[in-house]
């Protein structure tokens, strides 16, 4: 009831195109069907049983990433949390959710982490608990290096915590994998048994 009279005086609008949508919904109608039709894809990654993201990153999928990042809408997670869990396969959804863990300098710029938000959204949509015990030590960023770079210099990620024996790797974008590869091999070093990642978008 809140929420309708708030809309009376200031209209809901797209998150991503700012056009009309209904109330409590964070996409409108048009934006809302270009994204059901973006496909899931799946990847190999070393060290990992499986990768997986619920859609390209491409039109309203990229423009859904940089506004949570960048636009700090952070009621867009919960829409990327919704599409993987509605979108992954059952097998990939059974084991504790660990956040892909981000910079600490660009997570105090930000004031969140995506990949947290996302975490956090998908563990409350999916009932896995939330064990965030990895952490990333500061370094180069990843995006606009080349993928030889990538994958010769990838981030520093450490175990903060006890890891789960088994465990699922949340990002926002999956794109040369080395960040996930990173926290693969903290988990496994710390005796993570299998892990899987699954990330809203991959990048190609």
């Amino acid at each position: 009831m809140l929420a309708e009279l708030i809309a009376l005086i200031a209209p809901p609008r797209c998150a991503l195109c700012a056009g009309p949508c209904e109330v409590c919904s964070a996409l409108c109608d048009p934006c809302e069907r270009e994204l059901v039709r973006l496909r899931p894809t799946a990847t190999g990654i070393p060290g990992l049983a499986a990768a997986w993201a619920a859609a390209p990153y491409r039109a309203v999928a990229r423009d859904l990433v940089v506004s949570l990042k960048f636009g700090h809408r952070l009621q867009l997670a919960e829409r990327a949390a919704t599409a993987i869990a509605d979108r992954a396969p059952p097998e990939l959804l059974r084991e504790p959710i660990v956040p892909v863990p981000a910079a600490p300098g660009r997570h105090r710029w930000r004031g969140f982490d995506a990949a947290e938000e996302i975490a956090k959204a998908l563990a409350s949509a999916t009932g896995l608990p939330l064990r965030p015990c990895l952490e990333r030590a500061e370094g180069r960023r990843q995006v606009g290096r080349p993928r030889s770079e990538r994958l010769a210099d990838p981030p520093l990620v450490r175990v903060a915590g006890r890891p789960p024996m088994r465990a699922v790797l949340v990002d926002d974008v999956l794109t040369t994998g080395a960040t996930l590869r990173a926290c693969a091999r903290a988990l496994t070093g710390a005796g993570c048994e299998r892990a899987v990642a699954v990330a809203f978008a991959r990048s190609t």
